[in-house]
């Protein structure tokens, strides 16, 4: 990631500078179990310096597929592999200051494995139904936003009243 500051032209005809973080982007799986039950993780998370409830996620690698980002951050982290996979959609998390995306697919068809986390990387994984996330959701247990985001595209994938994103 990197800050970038581009002199623009505003709409009043005014020029002006505008800050960004430019990011490689970043996949967040939705690994999801025959019973319902989501795997999920708790990591924490030095900005706020506090342990957060999150699906697992990660960034893009350069010149890297979001679907291959997705498999691969699946297993380093949880262990997991998929024999089926779904893209949900794109978000973009951050508009005012960044120009960052993260692709959102439903992992089904789960084999457990063993994770190979990265070194820096302390996570606990466990398993909760899905509509017992969506609780987390309304109780402030999982207050991050791609999760929120991912669940509630789950829910409605689920019901029946949302077609994937092509």
């Amino acid at each position: 990631m990197r800050v970038k500051r581009d002199r623009v032209l505003l709409p009043s005809g005014r020029e002006g500078e505008r800050e960004y973080i430019m990011h490689p982007g970043a996949v967040l799986v939705i690994p999801m179990l025959e019973d319902g039950r989501l795997v999920l993780e708790r990591q924490f998370r030095y900005p706020l310096r506090q342990v957060f409830i999150e699906l697992p996620a990660g960034k893009i690698d350069p010149n890297e597929d979001p679907l291959f980002t997705g498999q691969r951050e699946l297993q380093e982290e949880t262990g997991y592999t998929a024999s089926e996979w779904i893209y949900l959609a794109a978000q973009h998390p951050c508009i005012g200051y960044s120009d960052e995306i993260i692709h959102i697919y439903l992992a089904r068809g789960l084999t457990a494995g063993q994770h190979q986390r990265d070194a820096d990387e302390a996570l606990q994984i466990f398993e909760v139904h899905y509509q017992d996330c969506l609780r987390m959701v309304q109780t402030g247990e999982i207050t991050d936003g791609k999760t929120i985001i991912a669940l509630f595209w789950l829910e409605k994938y689920l019901q029946g009243s949302w077609s994937p994103q092509s």
